[in-house]
This record gives structure tokens, C-alpha cells and sequence, in this order.
């Protein structure tokens, strides 16, 4: 049986990306596109929606997909733990499935895990990301998903070390982690975690050069993980092997 997709935000950039990914996957189809001109009831009648929408538009998404007992991917930006909590209780009162993905990208994953996994040993840590300066929201989920799995892994260490942090340049804190934001043309994505400890550091770079092949094999493992999900699952990093279990 073919599982019918409603695709949010199908013309925007990932859209696009996520629509080319999804008709080349057996048993998937996409039963219908909707922009940010659409009645959001045009996803009555899909086994899965998915959210490639914008900030302001994807909670609507969201709780729109849950109040129709519609398992939902979202792959929009801007979903920290406080935003996912308000929708949590929703989603576990439907009995539903809700899968957020800061990042499609295997190499982002891995990039934010090993990070969360050197946290625990140093005592200071900063993210610096850059992205085109199309995108809408900073700073973007990639670094925020980053900056809670470094500080959740810091549970029995404590907080990081951040010095100065009422100053606007020193970024804006996430989870206690400052992070700055770059937005300018000529780029796709990068980020850099970098911790710090007496007399080293550490900096771990993850660098998107082809968006399209970068997102689309985390997409073909996101879909069908999220038509058959239940409860909350927040980060590519639960659907792969990685040797690092963040929690959701």
C-alpha cells in the first residue's frame, strides 16, 4: 500500500530536496504540495505529513498533523526543547508520531554528537554557524539541537564556562552555550563547535558544500522512520547507528 504524503513548504529549498527524495522512495507518493498561501485541511487524507515550512508556519503544521492523528516529519528550523514541550503532550494524547530533524545531513549528526560526547571534558564551549543570507531564523537549529546535546551531556560536570555573556557580541546563549550567527551570501552551511580547557581546544567543523546530496540520504532514512514513529523523536542521530544515544 502506497503511503500518501502531504509535503508543507514543498517549493521553498528543501521542499524541493525532500519532493525529489520522496518520489524516488518505494511505496511513498506525494499526494499534495502545499505553500504558505494553503488551507492547511489539504492534508486531510495523508499518512504522513511533512514540514518543510518556516518558523512562524510549523507549529500550525505541527498541530494540525496531530489533531488529524497524522504522524508528522518536520525538517523547518527553529525547534528548540522549550518549542517541542509545547507540542509534546499533544502528540502523546494522540498517540501519534512527531519527528523533528534540525538537519538532514549525516555529516551534521555525527558533527553534533561527537560534540556532545567531548563536552563532558572541557569547560568552555562556543558554536559559530554560518548560512546563506536567505535563511530566516537565527541561530539555526543545527546549533541550538548542538548547544542542549553538549549541555545535557554536561549533566554531572555543570554548566560551561561563559565569561562576559551580557555583552550582545558575546552571541546568544543556548542552553548556556554562546552561539554566533553569520548570515551571508556564497554559503549553504557550516558550523563550528569549539570547546576549550586549560592549554587546548577542540573544534569540530561540519561543512555542507551540495545541500541536495548532503540532505538527501538522512531525508530517505527520515521518511519512512516517521510514517511508523510513535511518541517524539527529535535528531537524525536516533535513526543511525552513531554509538551515541541523545535523548529526545
Amino acid at each position: 500500500m502506497t503511503t500518501q504524503v502531504a509535503l508543507v513548504g514543498g517549493t521553498g529549498s528543501l521542499g524541493r530536496i525532500i519532493h525529489g527524495v520522496i518520489d524516488q522512495l518505494e511505496g511513498f507518493e506525494v499526494r499534495s504540495v502545499l505553500g504558505s498561501a494553503s488551507d492547511l485541511a489539504e492534508i486531510d487524507g495523508a499518512d504522513l505529513v511533512v514540514d518543510a515550512s518556516t518558523p512562524a508556519a510549523s507549529i500550525d503544521v505541527v498541530r494540525a498533523a496531530v489533531e488529524r492523528g497524522i504522524n508528522v516529519l518536520v525538517g523547518t528550523s527553529g525547534w528548540s526543547q522549550e518549542r517541542i514541550a509545547l507540542v509534546r503532550p499533544l502528540v502523546e494524547s494522540a498517540g501519534s508520531g512527531a519527528v523533528f530533524i534540525p538537519n538532514f545531513s549525516l555529516g551534521s549528526a555525527l558533527g553534533s554528537a561527537l560534540a556532545a560526547a567531548a563536552a563532558p571534558f572541557f569547560p568552555s564551549a562556543e558554536i559559530v554557524e554560518a548560512h546563506h543570507d536567505r535563511k530566516i531564523d537565527s541561530p539555526s537549529g543545527t546549533a541550538v539541537r548542538t548547544a542542549e546535546l553538549m549541555v545535557a551531556a554536561r549533566e554531572a560536570q555543570g554548566p560551561f564556562q561563559a565569561p562576559h555573556v551580557d555583552q550582545r557580541a558575546r552571541g546568544q546563549q543556548v542552553a548556556g552555550v554562546p552561539v554566533h550567527s553569520l548570515r551571508r551570501p556564497g554559503v549553504i552551511a557550516k558550523q563550528e563547535a569549539i570547546l576549550s580547557g586549560p592549554g587546548e581546544s577542540l573544534t569540530i567543523v561540519h561543512d555542507t558544500v551540495d545541500s541536495a546530496a548532503a540532505y538527501a540520504p538522512g531525508i530517505r532514512l527520515a521518511v519512512p522512520f516517521a510514517r511508523d514513529a510513535r511518541g517524539v523523536v527529535v535528531g537524525l542521530e536516533n535513526l543511525v547507528d552513531i554509538g551515541i544515544r541523545a535523548r529526545s
